[in-house]
């Protein structure tokens, strides 16, 4: 298994981003890649390494910890790697352990491609098993570079928007919280959990 890639982000797109590692280009999905989006030479990304019959992916992830609970999504029958991105993006793990623990199907349920049953699944599987305390804080590490007020809002935004299609929200849902987004000057990545945190308690 590859623990982590360190190299040159060279570009995101939706739900990807691409390292330069010594000439050599890696595309890793991501829950939300603009974590990632700062002004240095290197970053590092730990990763998962997905292998199918039919693919080859790497997942990463700004932590460990946040691997973690992306290995554990994994376990739960109805969850696959996708399903687990969308909901590791909202950048709140907290609130997902709480979730789990307290049985709230109703929370669970606003996620893409989780429904009463998977919820039900996930509640099953992994009530107990998640400790808040180690998963609160996955984004401490992570400093974000606002862009608010030099005029590339506006295209922030865009890119925010086809991270969350990419993620499998329906365009019905990112439409709602559009209107909103816009009276905000945020980086694409505070956009992302902004829209989110919305989809989540509305």
């Amino acid at each position: 298994m590859i623990e982590f890639i360190r190299g040159k982000l060279t570009h995101i797109e939706g739900e990807t981003l691409t390292l330069d590692v010594g000439g050599i280009g890696y595309l890793v999905h991501c829950a939300n890649p603009f974590v990632f989006k700062k002004e240095q030479a290197e970053i590092t990304v730990f990763t998962y390494q997905y292998v199918k019959e039919d693919a080859l992916r790497l997942y990463g992830f700004v932590s460990r910890k946040e691997r973690s609970l992306f290995e554990q999504l994994l376990q739960v029958s109805g969850i696959g790697p996708k399903g687990a991105l969308a909901i590791l993006a909202a950048g709140a793990p907290a609130q997902v352990v709480q979730a789990i623990e307290e049985e709230n199907e109703s929370f669970l349920v606003k996620f893409p491609g989780v429904g009463k049953k998977t919820a039900r699944q996930m509640i099953l599987d992994l009530k107990g098993k998640l400790h808040t305390d180690e998963l609160s804080d996955n984004q401490s590490s992570v400093h974000h570079t606002s862009e608010a007020g030099d005029g590339t809002e506006e295209n922030s935004l865009e890119e925010a928007l086809e991270a969350l299609r990419a993620l499998g929200y329906m365009e019905k849902e990112i439409t709602k919280v559009k209107p909103k987004l816009k009276q905000e000057k945020l980086s694409a990545d505070e956009y992302v959990r902004k829209a989110l945190q919305w989809m989540l308690t509305s």
